[in-house]
């Protein structure tokens, strides 16, 4: 059924207060990421609060899943939109967000603290965090985005490609190539198909969201490169972070990493325990722009930083998600659409397991001690499978308590 005033009436809008306390409720208690933030939300908008049945959940979930971007964030804007209108997509953003922001926020204010003693043994803690999380990662997605031979050797060619031309042309390349590459020999995988999703603006809203989505990045890869960050900088950096993200929000790490720490705004060491530092918070992991805009030095308020970076890497995915609504039926149907996704994931995973590498390995693990500790949080995740807290809480604890009997 379309997205219509007509269907909206069958279940009465929500008021924006309702949509923002039950999105600020899953902001506040969602831990576990991205996945298991599409379970928090199949739970509560689908079977508690019955704002959606199962069959517009899977199909909202296939589309914010086919496009770059935050997908659980996209999810929780197109629910938001569906119950409450413009106002309630904002308030369903703002809701979900606000609370890992402003933790963020938080923890970049206090990370200065923390660079000697104790509070470095924290931040090594926090870089082993990262190496634990991104191996889980890595083996999760390989199973979902690379399960055959042809879209296996994409991932791994990305991958070569980033080692070898670390840059973020060379990082568009790797997806433009592995998605025309998959194309070509993933033919066979199918987008799943749907009905049309109609916005209150039409078909005209969707084309000028896609303009106003192709401009922006077209725009932030016109900015030269600069050792000096300025708000339209930062704007642009963090605006093309979160156009690429295709396939989950790990991805974002090597994007971030290329832009900020390559170019020399935040130091290797400070963007890795903020990654860390992520893996403890509720909410959306793209709250890590929040810390990292607000390391960036402007030359401002840290708050301006972080703000501008906030936006600017959900905007592009919100933007791309109003524009497809209305021309999902048709994008659906087309031959190429499922092998050119399914080729570009496959590129990003390779960019993924480059980042993995360098910095986060090379970064992290320097002892016998850190393997073994990073190790064992892997082991938490993947054998335990529990939260990523509980990974954050070992790794902190386990490099804490050595410093401590050896200092």
């Amino acid at each position: 059924m379309p997205l219509t005033d007509a269907n909206r009436d069958s279940h009465p809008a929500g008021r924006t207060g309702e949509v923002f306390g039950a999105f600020l409720k899953l902001g506040l208690t969602a831990f576990g990421g991205p996945v298991a933030h599409l379970g928090y939300m199949r739970d509560e908008f689908v079977r508690r609060r019955g704002w959606l049945d199962d069959a517009r959940f899977a199909q909202l979930l296939a589309i914010c899943q086919f496009l770059p971007g935050p997908a659980s964030s996209q999810l929780g804007f197109a629910i938001g939109l569906l119950r409450g209108g413009w106002r309630g997509a904002l308030c369903a953003f703002v809701g979900f967000t606000l609370p890992s922001a402003l933790l963020m926020f938080g923890f970049a204010s206090l990370a200065p603290l923390l660079g000697l003693g104790v509070g470095a043994a924290l931040l090594h803690g926090l870089k082993l965090v990262a190496v634990a999380v991104v191996a889980h990662a890595l083996v999760g997605m390989a199973r979902q985005l690379a399960p055959d031979l042809p879209r296996a050797l994409i991932a791994l060619g990305a991958a070569a490609l980033l080692l070898a031309v670390g840059s973020v042309w060379m990082q568009l390349a790797a997806i433009a190539l592995g998605a025309a590459l998959g194309g070509w020999c993933c033919r066979r995988v199918r987008v799943p198909a749907g009905a049309p999703l109609a916005l209150p603006g039409g078909g005209r809203l969707g084309a000028l969201c896609l303009a106003l989505f192709l401009a922006g990045l077209l725009a932030t890869l016109l900015v030269p490169a600069s050792g000096t960050p300025g708000v339209a900088a930062v704007a642009g950096a963090f605006y093309r972070a979160g156009a690429l993200v295709f396939g989950g929000g790990h991805v974002v790490l090597p994007l971030l990493q290329h832009t900020v720490v390559d170019s020399g705004w935040v130091g290797r060491d400070t963007f890795l325990a903020g990654y860390g530092a992520a893996q403890a918070m509720p909410g959306p992991m793209f709250s890590l722009a929040a810390f990292l805009g607000a390391e960036v030095p402007l030359g401002w308020p840290a708050a301006l930083g972080a703000t501008v970076a906030l936006l600017a890497i959900f905007l592009p995915g919100f933007l791309l998600l109003l524009a497809v609504l209305p021309a999902w039926a048709r994008l659906s149907r087309h031959r190429l659409a499922g092998g050119t996704v399914a080729g570009a994931n496959a590129a990003v995973l390779g960019l993924l397991a480059a980042a993995f590498y360098d910095p986060v390995w090379t970064q992290g693990v320097r002892t016998p001690a850190d393997l073994v500790i990073a190790a064992v949080g892997f082991g938490l995740l993947t054998l335990a499978r529990l939260p990523a807290l509980w990974a954050v809480l070992w790794c902190v604890a386990a490099t804490t308590g050595l410093h401590l009997v050896w200092p």
